[in-house]
C-alpha cells in the first residue's frame, strides 16, 4: 500500500524548515501532527498529598521545560513565592534558558550541564553540599536520580508535579492514516485507549526509541520501521528511507 497520508504523534513544528515538511513535499504525502498524549500539572490538593515543602529547599533540579512548566504552574496554585536565593540545576542550557520565563536569569543562581544526563550536573551539585534540592518529576519517572543524588550524600526531596495523560480523539476527528509514528510508550498506549478495536491492517507504524519500540511489540501490533538506527539517526532520516522504499513502483 502506498503511504499517502502520515500522523506524526508530536506538536507542529515551531519552523517552516523542518525536515518533515520536505518529506511531505519530496513524495507528496500529507503529514499530521497530533500529540497522543499531553502533560498536565498535579492540582495544588494533589501535590500537598506528598507532604514535600516547596520552601524547605534552597535549590532545584529541573531535566525538562516540562518540569520548570509545572514547577513554577503549581508555586503559583499553592501561592508560594520563590526566593531570589534560590539555585537552579539544569541537564541542558537550553533548559536553563527557559526559566528566563519566570525568573530573571542570574549566572550565579543557575547551573547547567551539557549533555542532558544527570551525571554530568553532578560535579556541580557536588559543589554546593550544603544546598537542599528539590527534583519536580513526571508521575512516570524511573530512580536513575535519586540513585545518584543518594550516592553523593545529596540532601534532596523528590516531588511530583506532573503527569503524562491520553490526549484523546474527538468524535469528529478523521483517523484515516497509512501510517502512525510513535515517540513514547504513553503514545502508543492512547491510541489502544482512543481506539479499543484498532486493526492494523496494511496500516505501518514507526517508532522512535526503543522502549517505544517495545511498547508497540507489547501491544500485539507490527513495527514496520524503528528508528534510530546507523543509516537514520533520526526520526525524519528514517522516515524519509521508508516511504521511498514503500512507495516505489506503487
Amino acid at each position: 500500500m502506498k503511504i499517502k497520508k502520515v500522523l506524526v504523534s508530536q506538536p507542529k513544528p515551531a519552523s517552516e524548515k523542518s525536515p518533515y515538511y520536505d518529506i511531505a513535499e519530496k513524495y507528496g504525502v500529507k503529514i499530521d501532527f497530533r500529540p497522543f498524549i499531553k502533560v498536565e500539572s498535579l492540582s495544588a490538593k494533589e501535590f500537598r498529598q506528598q507532604k514535600v515543602a516547596i520552601l524547605d529547599h534552597t535549590a532545584v533540579i529541573f531535566t525538562s521545560r516540562h518540569a520548570i512548566d509545572h514547577f513554577f504552574h503549581l508555586c503559583g496554585e499553592l501561592r508560594v513565592t520563590i526566593p531570589e536565593t534560590m539555585k537552579y540545576f539544569c541537564v541542558t542550557e537550553a533548559v536553563a534558558l527557559y526559566i528566563q520565563k519566570y525568573v530573571q536569569y542570574r549566572k550565579r543562581k543557575i547551573f547547567f550541564g551539557s549533555t542532558g544526563k544527570i551525571d554530568d550536573l553532578i560535579p556541580a551539585i557536588v559543589k554546593h553540599k550544603t544546598e537542599k534540592y528539590l527534583v519536580p518529576m513526571s508521575d512516570v519517572h524511573n530512580d536513575d536520580i535519586k540513585n545518584i543524588l543518594d550516592k553523593h550524600k545529596i540532601q534532596h526531596s523528590e516531588a511530583v508535579m506532573y503527569r503524562t495523560v491520553s490526549n484523546d480523539f474527538g468524535a469528529d476527528e478523521t483517523f484515516d492514516y497509512d501510517m502512525l509514528v510513535f515517540f513514547s510508550p504513553a503514545g502508543v498506549t492512547s491510541l489502544k485507549k482512543n481506539f479499543p478495536d484498532f486493526d492494523q491492517k496494511e496500516i505501518k507504524i514507526g517508532t522512535f526509541g526503543s522502549t517505544t519500540a517495545q511498547a508497540v511489540r507489547d501491544a500485539g501490533l507490527r513495527l514496520d520501521l524503528e528508528a534510530p538506527s546507523v543509516q537514520a539517526p533520526s526520526m525524519t532520516a528514517a522516515l524519509d528511507m521508508f516511504i521511498k522504499e514503500n512507495n516505489k513502483g506503487k
